[in-house]
């Protein structure tokens, strides 16, 4: 009976109670402060997967090289009959926008055609990097390996701000004499 029947005073452990409170909240604001990239980046990466996609033109494209009759703009012309064609490694294409955006993910075409006998007549990209560069001029590099087949290609990627993206092709299959790189065509995504 005897702990039951204890008396206790009134505010007792209230001071301790408070004290607890306001170390807890301190500890949440320094937690946050000093894991706050990765508390961005985790919550932008939950963003872009729950919410939409949409296709987004850019406003310039041009190359470093192209060969004859196969110039830069095919290969963001919205179709795949026309083709970018890369006179050697090493060559880049280059997008621009108008206005920064989150871009989310990018799809390659590769290969002079979507048809498989066509694919195999033409040089084609098999490795790429992908350098997107952001309006503050910080610039992200991204390795892409490309499947040796016809059809899109994803890459997703999550970087916001984005404002250039440039495909640099790195390795190659099907070359030959008088056969530029293939690119079908390149699409970028931003979220909606």
């Amino acid at each position: 009976m005897w702990p039951f029947r204890r008396r206790v005073r009134g505010g007792s452990g209230r001071a301790l109670r408070r004290t607890l409170l306001v170390l807890a909240v301190a500890g949440l604001l320094v937690a946050g402060f000093l894991f706050f990239p990765l508390g961005r980046y985790v919550f932008e990466d939950v963003r872009d997967k729950l919410g939409g996609t949409a296709e987004i033109s850019p406003t310039g494209v041009a190359a470093s090289a192209s060969a004859p009759g196969h110039p830069a703009t095919a290969a963001t012309d919205g179709l795949t009959n026309k083709y970018w064609g890369a006179p050697a490694l090493g060559a880049s294409l280059t997008a621009s926008f108008e206005r920064p955006f989150r871009l989310v993910g990018v799809v390659v075409y590769s290969g002079v055609s979507k048809e498989p006998q066509e694919f195999r007549r033409g040089a084609r990209p098999t490795r790429a990097d992908l350098l997107v560069t952001t309006k503050d001029d910080k610039v992200h590099k991204k390795t892409v390996t490309l499947n040796d087949k016809p059809g899109k290609q994803e890459t997703r990627l999550g970087i916001s701000d984005v404002v250039s993206v440039r495909l640099v092709l790195r390795e190659a299959a099907g070359q030959g004499e008088n056969r530029p790189i293939a690119v079908g065509e390149v699409e970028f995504f931003k979220r909606t």
